[in-house]
């Protein structure tokens, strides 16, 4: 007879090996629990995708204001695009959307909105992600930020214009004086003055105003997760799910059919 232990143990390792072909029966048998399981993940995710909301960036760009350098060398910015950004959020941003709120009757906005300086430029940027069912709310924002941006530039450039016309006034008015003197140093008051009054009006000459670029500009493509994304994730985790769910039940199978043996 062979009813020793190591017997009684190769019998019950061989009874637990489980083979491929096993595995493939598994999957074989339970392929209706694979199906429902595999189409419920997708439906359902098919479903999420079609009442996802898409949501898409809405870009506006302002030029601020530039003016010569001491040197007249270079351009650059009237008003440093960091001071205009800031102004931008702890001025009008704020406003612009206290107001915007009192008009819909809302408590908050349904999108937010930020406030930058890309690197090396003279602009500062407004962007909002939000639904193209919220697209005339943005624009209204973007528009009304802008037009504050705008009067603050102009109103630093006229302020800028006036100054430096007083000194092209007194500069010219210094070179008149030096002009009708006698004095030996005459020649050399003549020339610094002449050099100051044309430094001046290349100054003046050099002003720009700042401008809108562009307003509440839309993207081409949606921001966020795709729905394509969303479906091939769906699909991933349908098949891996609907693999498990079988094993799941042929193993709860084979605990009830033990404990029916005991």
């Amino acid at each position: 007879m062979n009813n020793s232990p190591d017997g009684q143990t190769s019998r019950v390792a061989n009874d637990d090996e489980i083979s491929l072909v096993d595995l493939a029966k598994i999957l074989i048998k339970r392929w209706k629990l694979m199906t429902v399981t595999f189409l419920i993940i997708v439906l359902g995710a098919l479903a999420y995708a079609l009442m996802m909301e898409r949501t898409y960036e809405f870009v506006s760009l302002y030029q601020v204001a530039e003016q010569a350098t001491t040197d007249n060398k270079e351009i650059g910015a009237l008003e440093p695009p960091a001071t205009v950004v800031a102004k931008t959020s702890n001025l009008y941003l704020g406003s612009v959307t206290r107001q915007i709120l009192a008009d819909e009757g809302m408590a908050s906005l349904p999108f937010e909105t930020s406030v930058s300086n890309p690197e090396d430029t003279l602009l500062v940027r407004l962007a909002s992600q939000a639904a193209e069912a919220n697209a005339a709310m943005v624009k209204s924002l973007h528009a009304q930020v802008l037009e504050r941006i705008e009067t603050d530039q102009q109103a630093l450039l006229e302020r800028r214009r006036e100054a430096m016309q007083r000194q092209l006034v007194s500069a010219e008015r210094s070179l008149e004086l030096a002009n009708e003197s006698t004095s030996p140093s005459a020649a050399e008051l003549v020339a610094s003055y002449s050099q100051r009054v044309a430094d001046i009006q290349d100054r003046l000459a050099q002003l720009q105003e700042g401008q809108v670029v562009q307003t509440a500009t839309q993207s081409l493509s949606p921001m966020g997760t795709s729905r394509s994304l969303v479906m091939a994730l769906a699909i991933v985790l349908g098949g891996m799910s609907a693999v498990i769910m079988a094993f799941l039940s042929q193993f709860a199978v084979a605990v009830r059919e033990s404990l029916q043996e005991e």
